[in-house]
């Protein structure tokens, strides 16, 4: 396998980004942590597959688009996988699955109660704003390889985030009181996800603090979106910092 070079600027749209300097690609410490960082993805979007498969059964009439959805899932597992292998890095699977455990334990709930909005919120709202906001950041620091797959991947990720927007402000006048309240359980574990993974993020040059808010302006302009107005969504936003 080829020896990547680290250098020391990243290209933006063609031109080069002076204010950010790469890590060192090729150092243990940044492969232990992009072990951890990387099965995160790998699971999240296991995680999300199998999510929009559930959702399905119950919206048989949107299942097919849910699979079609499902499917793309699948691609980004695939990719972000070649991305731990083109590091020769084995992905720390056991350590992902923990850190999903609330958010999964939360949607099988939610899921078996047929609470729809709350498995939306979670899903194709709070993953997926997760994921586009932590790619976001990623890609700038992230080595050629592993730029490129992100930058597919995050296209795909605005239609998932699009999806469950669309079917909460179709149906918010009846589900906007769940919606409050699955929020209020929800959103709080991602700040702890992110406090959790913060240590190692911090050796790929993502700062936890920039992720957060990179996530709270998806989040927020998700929620606009949907329907909510300014006092509602202030209000949903502060379930992330009590």
């Amino acid at each position: 396998m080829p020896t990547l070079e680290s250098p020391v600027l990243s290209v933006v749209d063609g031109q080069e980004d002076l204010s950010v300097a790469l890590p060192d690609f090729t150092t243990e410490t940044y492969k232990d942590a992009y072990s951890r960082i990387n099965a995160i993805v790998i699971e999240g979007e296991q995680e999300a597959h199998d999510n929009y498969m559930s959702i399905g059964t119950l919206l048989p009439d949107q299942a097919d688009e849910l699979k079609k959805l499902a499917r793309m899932e699948l691609k980004h597992m695939r990719g972000f996988t070649a991305c731990g292998k083109n590091l020769d890095v084995v992905a720390d699977m056991e350590f992902a699955k923990k850190f999903f455990s609330p958010l999964h334990g939360n949607f099988q709930k939610a899921l078996q109660e047929e609470k729809l909005t709350t498995c939306f919120l979670i899903q194709g709202i709070l993953i997926e704003a997760f994921a586009i906001s932590a790619y976001h950041v990623y890609i700038r620091v992230a080595d050629p390889f592993a730029k490129k797959i992100t930058e597919g991947v995050v296209q795909d990720e605005y239609l998932h985030l699009n999806y469950g927007q669309e079917w909460l402000k179709a149906n918010l006048k009846t589900c906007k009181d769940e919606l409050m309240e699955a929020n209020k359980v929800n959103l709080p574990l991602i700040r702890s996800m992110l406090d959790e993974v913060a240590k190692d993020a911090s050796v790929l040059h993502m700062d936890k603090e920039e992720l957060m808010e990179e996530f709270m302006i998806a989040y927020q302009d998700s929620l606009t979106e949907i329907g909510l107005d300014n006092r509602e969504i202030a209000r949903m936003a502060l379930a992330a910092v009590v």
